[in-house]
Protein backbone atom coordinates (compact mmCIF):
# COMPACT_ATOMS: atom_id res chain seq x y z
CA UNK A 1 0.00 0.00 0.00
CA UNK A 2 2.81 2.66 0.70
CA UNK A 3 4.32 1.58 -2.28
CA UNK A 4 1.69 2.21 -4.21
CA UNK A 5 1.30 5.88 -2.64
CA UNK A 6 4.69 6.80 -3.99
CA UNK A 7 4.09 5.49 -7.32
CA UNK A 8 0.90 7.70 -7.28
CA UNK A 9 2.80 11.19 -5.63
CA UNK A 10 4.09 14.17 -7.26
CA UNK A 11 7.56 14.10 -8.29
CA UNK A 12 9.69 17.17 -7.50
CA UNK A 13 13.65 17.57 -7.03
CA UNK A 14 15.19 17.43 -3.96
CA UNK A 15 17.27 20.24 -4.34
CA UNK A 16 17.65 22.83 -6.95
CA UNK A 17 21.15 23.99 -5.86
CA UNK A 18 23.20 22.06 -8.83
CA UNK A 19 20.47 22.91 -11.52
CA UNK A 20 23.32 23.70 -14.60
CA UNK A 21 25.52 20.90 -13.19
CA UNK A 22 26.26 17.40 -14.76
CA UNK A 23 24.68 15.59 -11.87
CA UNK A 24 21.03 15.33 -11.94
CA UNK A 25 19.44 15.82 -8.27
CA UNK A 26 17.71 12.85 -6.82
CA UNK A 27 13.64 13.10 -6.98
CA UNK A 28 11.54 13.29 -3.82
CA UNK A 29 8.15 11.88 -3.43
CA UNK A 30 5.75 14.33 -2.57
CA UNK A 31 2.30 12.87 -1.59
CA UNK A 32 -1.30 14.86 -1.80
CA UNK A 33 -3.65 13.90 0.38
CA UNK A 34 -7.00 13.38 -0.75
CA UNK A 35 -9.53 15.25 1.68
CA UNK A 36 -12.54 14.01 1.71
CA UNK A 37 -16.45 15.40 2.62
CA UNK A 38 -16.26 14.65 5.96
CA UNK A 39 -12.75 16.42 6.71
CA UNK A 40 -14.05 19.44 4.27
CA UNK A 41 -17.13 19.59 7.05
CA UNK A 42 -14.80 19.44 9.78
CA UNK A 43 -12.26 22.24 8.31
CA UNK A 44 -15.22 24.62 6.93
CA UNK A 45 -17.56 24.50 9.92
CA UNK A 46 -20.13 23.23 7.88
CA UNK A 47 -19.83 26.65 5.73
CA UNK A 48 -20.17 24.46 2.41
CA UNK A 49 -23.46 23.71 3.15
CA UNK A 50 -24.70 27.10 3.81
CA UNK A 51 -24.69 28.45 0.55
CA UNK A 52 -28.19 30.64 0.53
CA UNK A 53 -26.90 32.14 3.58
CA UNK A 54 -23.79 33.56 1.66
CA UNK A 55 -25.81 34.60 -1.55
CA UNK A 56 -28.61 36.66 0.18
CA UNK A 57 -26.59 39.19 1.67
CA UNK A 58 -24.76 39.92 -1.68
CA UNK A 59 -27.85 39.48 -3.46
CA UNK A 60 -29.40 42.26 -1.87
CA UNK A 61 -26.74 44.33 -1.83
CA UNK A 62 -26.12 43.91 -5.97
CA UNK A 63 -29.67 44.34 -6.44
CA UNK A 64 -29.89 47.83 -4.71
CA UNK A 65 -26.52 49.18 -6.15
CA UNK A 66 -28.58 47.61 -9.61
CA UNK A 67 -31.50 49.81 -8.72
CA UNK A 68 -29.91 52.65 -7.78
CA UNK A 69 -27.49 52.84 -11.24
CA UNK A 70 -30.71 52.13 -12.95
CA UNK A 71 -32.90 54.82 -11.65
CA UNK A 72 -29.47 57.36 -12.06
CA UNK A 73 -28.86 56.32 -15.52
CA UNK A 74 -33.24 56.60 -16.86
CA UNK A 75 -33.31 59.73 -14.43
CA UNK A 76 -30.99 61.43 -17.14
CA UNK A 77 -32.33 60.01 -20.23
CA UNK A 78 -29.44 57.72 -21.24
CA UNK A 79 -31.32 54.93 -22.19
CA UNK A 80 -29.34 52.49 -24.09
CA UNK A 81 -25.94 54.29 -22.46
CA UNK A 82 -23.06 51.95 -20.99
CA UNK A 83 -24.48 53.23 -17.70
CA UNK A 84 -28.34 52.17 -17.81
CA UNK A 85 -26.57 48.75 -19.37
CA UNK A 86 -24.48 48.29 -16.58
CA UNK A 87 -27.70 49.06 -14.26
CA UNK A 88 -29.84 46.48 -15.83
CA UNK A 89 -26.55 43.78 -15.49
CA UNK A 90 -26.13 44.59 -11.88
CA UNK A 91 -30.34 44.34 -11.48
CA UNK A 92 -30.18 41.07 -12.72
CA UNK A 93 -27.53 39.94 -11.05
CA UNK A 94 -28.86 40.44 -8.09
CA UNK A 95 -32.33 39.02 -9.36
CA UNK A 96 -30.24 35.19 -10.14
CA UNK A 97 -28.25 35.34 -6.44
CA UNK A 98 -31.76 36.16 -4.55
CA UNK A 99 -33.12 33.19 -6.84
CA UNK A 100 -30.56 30.88 -6.68
CA UNK A 101 -30.67 31.45 -2.52
CA UNK A 102 -34.23 30.86 -3.00
CA UNK A 103 -33.16 27.53 -4.85
CA UNK A 104 -30.63 26.25 -2.59
CA UNK A 105 -32.91 27.36 0.15
CA UNK A 106 -35.78 24.99 -0.87
CA UNK A 107 -33.33 22.00 -1.37
CA UNK A 108 -31.43 22.39 1.79
CA UNK A 109 -35.00 21.98 3.25
CA UNK A 110 -36.66 18.92 1.37
CA UNK A 111 -33.06 17.05 1.95
CA UNK A 112 -33.67 18.04 5.82
CA UNK A 113 -37.31 16.36 5.14
CA UNK A 114 -36.10 13.28 3.47
CA UNK A 115 -33.20 12.82 6.43
CA UNK A 116 -36.12 12.93 8.98
CA UNK A 117 -38.39 10.40 6.99
CA UNK A 118 -35.62 8.09 7.09
CA UNK A 119 -34.45 8.60 10.53
CA UNK A 120 -38.35 7.96 11.98
CA UNK A 121 -38.60 4.87 9.77
CA UNK A 122 -35.24 3.70 11.23
CA UNK A 123 -36.82 4.14 14.91
CA UNK A 124 -39.92 2.66 14.07
CA UNK A 125 -38.34 -0.47 12.05
CA UNK A 126 -36.26 -0.93 15.55
CA UNK A 127 -39.23 -0.01 17.89
CA UNK A 128 -40.71 -2.92 15.96
CA UNK A 129 -38.14 -5.21 15.97
CA UNK A 130 -37.31 -4.93 19.97
CA UNK A 131 -41.54 -5.54 20.75
CA UNK A 132 -41.58 -8.95 18.78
Amino acid sequence: MPEEANEDGMRTPATAEKANGPERPAAATVNIPLVNEVQLTAATGGAELSCYRCTVPFGVVVLIAGIVVTAVAYSFNSHGSTISYFGLVLLSAGLVLLASSVVCWKMRLERKKERRRESQTALVANQRSIFT
